[in-house]
Formats: structure tokens, sequence, C-alpha cells
């Protein structure tokens, strides 16, 4: 994963799993979230417009870039839902502390249809006794999909929490073959 810095461009766009909006800047993808149509449980993370105001000062080169990051990942995923790609190579460039950093590049390592528990990215990133952190990491994962948080399973297969609901998490499991 890239460095980090605040997003400047936005896309937002419907799939059949729903409203999805992106953020990035230069470096890449910096925010995916689902963007809730109804009175779900869960609340939208999208990026707010004066976060991307504020980073009008970028040049035309480093706009331009985040523009094709954005495109470039949203074909990624529409493939992606279709069932016609398992693996994304957009640029990634959330921002987080370096524990969470550590956590989702673990999670990057997941493989299409594959799962694993919070325990085993513990162990992934050499903290075995930080499974809650490990959790907490997880859910604070900024671009779904992307970085496949969805993929992560109670130890015992039983699904856990999804920052989208566990009925969006079943379904891109589903998708995967799990």
């Amino acid at each position: 994963m890239n460095k980090f810095s605040l997003p400047m461009a936005k896309l937002n766009f419907e799939s059949d799993y729903g409203f999805i909006s992106i953020c990035a800047n230069a470096d890449g993808i910096t925010h995916l979230n689902f963007i809730p149509q109804t009175d779900d449980e869960w609340l939208s993370r999208e990026i707010d417009s004066q976060v991307l105001q504020q980073n009008k000062l970028n040049t035309a080169t480093e706009q331009q870039q985040a523009h094709t990051h954005l495109l470039q990942a949203k074909q990624q995923l529409l493939e992606y839902f279709d069932g016609k790609r398992q693996y994304f190579d957009v640029a990634l460039a959330p921002k987080g502390t370096e524990f969470q950093q550590q956590v989702w590049q673990a999670l990057t390592e997941i493989d299409f249809g594959q799962s694993c528990s919070y325990g085993d990215i513990a162990n992934k990133v050499n903290r075995p006794k930080a499974v809650r952190a490990v959790g907490t990491a997880n859910g604070a994962n900024p671009i779904a999909i992307l970085v496949p948080c969805h993929r992560v399973i109670g130890k015992n297969g039983t699904l856990t929490g999804y920052a989208y609901g566990l009925a969006l998490k079943q379904k891109l499991l589903k998708l995967e073959g799990l």
C-alpha cells in the first residue's frame, strides 16, 4: 500500500451490490464505501465534499491520477461483481496507524474464495495476542472489498460483524463461492 494523503476526487455509482462511493488521491484509492439507500442499521462512511474541496490546490496531474484510479477501481469492481475478476490491482492509499496498515495489508493477501479468522490475521502481523485489536483495525478498514475485510470470519466459521451488514457480507462471500 502506498503512502497516504487526503482524498481529492470522488466517484459514486450503483451496482447490483449497492450504491458505492469511491475516493482517491494521486497515490490511489483512499476510501470505498457503500452508501445506504434505506434505513439500514449501519451508517455511511462516505467522504464529505468539504474534505475534497480542501484538496483543490492539487495539480492537474494529481487530479488526473486520482480520477484514473477511480475509473480503474470502478471497472475492476464491476468485473468482480460480474464474476469476471478475482484480484484487484488498483493502487491503494488508505490512511491509518502503522498497525492498521499492517492489518489491511494482511487482508489484501487473503485470496478470492478464501476466508480466515481474526486470529489468523493477528498471527500474520506477528501479534498473536492482538486478536481484538485486529478486529478493531478490520472494522476501521476505509476501503471495502478492495481490502477484503469481508473475508474475515469467526474462528468457529460463523459470520462476524461487517460495517455494511451481515447480509452484504454473506452476499459477497457467496459471490466468491464461500
